[in-house]
């Protein structure tokens, strides 16, 4: 019980410290530019990795855990992952209602200025604070010629892009094979990588990565009256923020283990 225990407590320090990133930035303008949401998402990640590693190897993120559980079954056993997927989603959830208690009144005076109407079109702008949507509704909008931008296969794609590239750098990371490269700065450059990542693709899907992320403060949103803004989402869309990081993580393992492992001199020797 205390690896699941150590999955909800990290999940909710990652999600609480970059989703109340978000809304400092939209609700009260406290961060002025993306690479400052973005450091302060990837220092809350390092945070969260060094609370809990030492009990749960914090995965935090759905994504991961599938992934270790398809390449590593000797170091995570495949039937813990139900487990870590339930307690990731209930430390999503968590942060979500802790933002939603913390930041409500900002949430309804932003609201009330803007003239948005919780739960229907153009609201996307306060439930951002949430889920996440594509493209960034904080850059381009709501409107017809916003989502011609970017379509959900695309945004998928962008999803799955972003996450296959962290768990690559994960299993980097943490192969001992690799000789560890980061040591005991594993955490700051999983972080930093989180970071980099939202700063290059945020303005296309607000860069989630994480199913866990995205879906437990989504489902606080659903209730919390933005309803279908929330679940499903324009264009039906809340989807691909779990089935985009779900299909990159495997693959972003797979391209560690099958094209850069077998290179390194330690498997060539």
């Amino acid at each position: 019980m205390r690896i699941y225990a150590a999955e909800v407590v990290g999940t909710f320090l990652l999600v609480l410290f970059g989703t109340g990133a978000v809304a400092s930035a939209v609700l009260t303008g406290a961060h002025q530019g993306l690479w400052q949401i973005a450091v302060v998402w990837g220092f809350g990640v390092t945070l969260a990795i060094y609370a809990t590693a030492t009990i749960s190897g914090a995965h935090l993120n759905p994504a991961v855990t599938l992934a270790f559980a398809i390449f590593r079954p000797h170091q995570f056993q495949r039937k813990l992952l139900p487990g870590y997927w339930a307690a990731q989603l209930v430390g999503g959830v968590l942060a979500g209602l802790v933002i939603l208690v913390t930041f409500g009144p900002f949430i309804d005076r932003f609201e009330d200025d803007r003239g948005l109407v919780r739960g229907e079109s153009g609201s996307e702008h306060s439930a951002m604070v949430f889920g996440e949507y594509f493209p960034n509704p904080d850059i381009f909008g709501t409107d017809s010629v916003a989502h011609d931008l970017v379509s959900p296969l695309a945004a998928m794609g962008v999803e799955a892009l972003g996450t296959g590239i962290l768990v690559l750098i994960i299993f980097a990371l943490v192969d001992p094979r690799n000789g560890r490269p980061a040591g005991k700065m594993t955490a700051l450059f999983i972080g930093f990588t989180v970071a980099v990542l939202i700063s290059l693709f945020a303005p296309i899907t607000q860069g989630g990565w994480n199913p866990a992320r995205d879906f437990g403060p989504r489902i606080v949103a659903y209730f919390a009256g933005w309803e279908d803004i929330a679940i499903p989402g324009p264009r039906d869309g809340f989807w691909i923020y779990i089935i985009g990081p779900l299909i990159g993580g495997p693959i972003g393992a797979a391209i560690y283990d099958y094209v850069l492992r077998p290179a390194s001199p330690e498997e060539t020797e």
